[in-house]
């Protein structure tokens, strides 16, 4: 894996919120030794499996992870020097035929020297050996009773630039060590997951004429959603997977249309003579949340589906470019500073639709399309630097941040 990053997260600015409280007590977490019994023969695959599990356990916020690197065999008698920290995480990875991969995990209790348990994983393309690992530590926090993390095991889609007016649909682990190309050819950009579980996206493919494509990522079939003269985004699906939220602009403007599948039919849903774009479904799905310049900036507004009185939502920051929501979360991103002739920063905040609370999640930089967990308690997000991309993740209620290099490409947008 490649080098993680710890970020300095952003403070608590106006009041707290008892749902995303910071978790206080991490002096208290569980500390936890690795050791490495694997029967692989080359160095730079196990400091990559090493780098993997201890950047997992880390990024749980859950653990106080020892990263030393230690070597032992798996069915060896255990280190009495290891004795002041909680749990000892022995691992073993063993190649099979057929490109297959083997993870066996035995955790013990330093403090009564007994083993926890026992796992056992396999792959059969070695290239998802990160998916092992992920549900490795998954199944371990689960032992202990930690908050449920199974976010590590989920899919990032994202689409990366390539040369000058090509970009590809990559398919990858959140942090990017796994990575699987499933589109190329042209501009194919903002992906969106068509389905919670994942099955196939939805993106845009640049062309003579903007059009939206369906694509299943396991069996390879795409069709034509929908074709329209202007821009065209797919930027929400409704729980059921029925409807999608489309910014369209068949007139000039951009507009909020919500596109039904199953009868083919668009609804438009906002209807101003400037922009609006970027809509995310809020409110049990009966309202709508996105970007609009109505008060001469880019800014965060929300209305009823079928309704036409618009509120002003954000009140913080003069360009406000883009947003996610999570029940009565929303996570934005605010542009901070003015340059013409240089880099401009950008940083993501927290808002609730239903308080003043209010928190900056980064303090500098250029970070872009924050996207909620499936559980609200984590955030992705694009940062950008000199000519290449990183994937964040910000885990909420412990205020750390990680990033994940994407050595020599550029991100043009994600889902996850």
């Amino acid at each position: 894996m490649r080098y993680l990053i710890i970020l300095a997260m952003g403070i608590v600015l106006l009041a707290s919120d008892a749902t995303l409280e910071i978790v206080k007590s991490v002096d208290n977490r569980p500390s936890v030794v690795i050791q490495d019994a694997s029967e692989i023969t080359s160095s730079r695959l196990k400091e990559k499996f090493f780098r993997l599990l201890s950047g997992d356990l880390k990024v749980t916020a859950h653990f106080k992870v020892d990263d030393t690197y230690r070597v032992a065999g798996y069915d060896s008698m255990i280190d009495p020097l290891l004795k002041k920290s909680d749990y000892l995480f022995r691992y073993r990875f063993k190649e099979g035929s057929s490109f297959a991969l083997y993870l066996d995990v035995k955790v013990f209790d330093l403090q009564s020297k007994n083993a926890v348990y026992e796992r056992s994983y396999r792959v059969t393309n070695r290239a998802r050996y990160p998916f092992l690992v992920h549900q490795a530590v998954i199944d371990f926090n689960d032992h202990l009773d930690l908050p449920n993390v199974d976010w590590m095991k989920r899919y990032v889609v994202l689409s990366q630039y390539s040369k000058p007016k090509h970009a590809d649909i990559v398919v990858a682990d959140y942090t990017l060590t796994y990575r699987k190309k499933i589109i190329s050819g042209g501009l194919n950009i903002f992906p969106k997951w068509a389905d919670r579980n994942q099955k196939g996206i939805y993106y845009t493919k640049l062309a003579d004429r903007p059009t939206l494509y369906y694509y299943n990522i396991y069996t390879g079939k795409q069709r034509r959603v929908i074709t329209s003269d202007g821009m065209l985004v797919c930027s929400d699906v409704s729980r059921d997977g029925k409807k999608l939220l489309l910014t369209m602009a068949p007139d000039g403007q951009p507009d909020i249309y919500m596109y039904d599948i199953e009868k083919g039919v668009r609804k438009r849903l906002t209807f101003y003579s400037g922009i609006d774009v970027s809509a995310q479904y809020a409110g049990l799905e009966k309202k709508i949340v996105f970007v609009s310049d109505r008060l001469g900036y880019p800014n965060i507004f929300i209305k009823s589906i079928g309704g036409r009185a618009v509120r002003q939502l954000i009140y913080h920051g003069k360009n406000n470019n883009a947003c996610n929501v999570h029940g009565k979360y929303v996570v934005y991103t605010s542009r901070e500073s003015d340059n013409a002739f240089s880099t401009n920063t950008f940083n993501l905040y927290l808002v609730s639709t239903q308080s003043d609370y209010i928190r900056r999640l980064t303090a500098n930089g250029v970070n872009q399309f924050p996207k909620f967990s499936f559980d609200g308690e984590s955030v992705i997000y694009i940062k950008h630097y000199e000519s290449q991309s990183a994937l964040g993740i910000i885990r909420l209620n412990y205020n750390e941040g990680f990033l994940f290099p994407l050595k020599g490409h550029k991100i043009q947008s994600i889902d996850w």
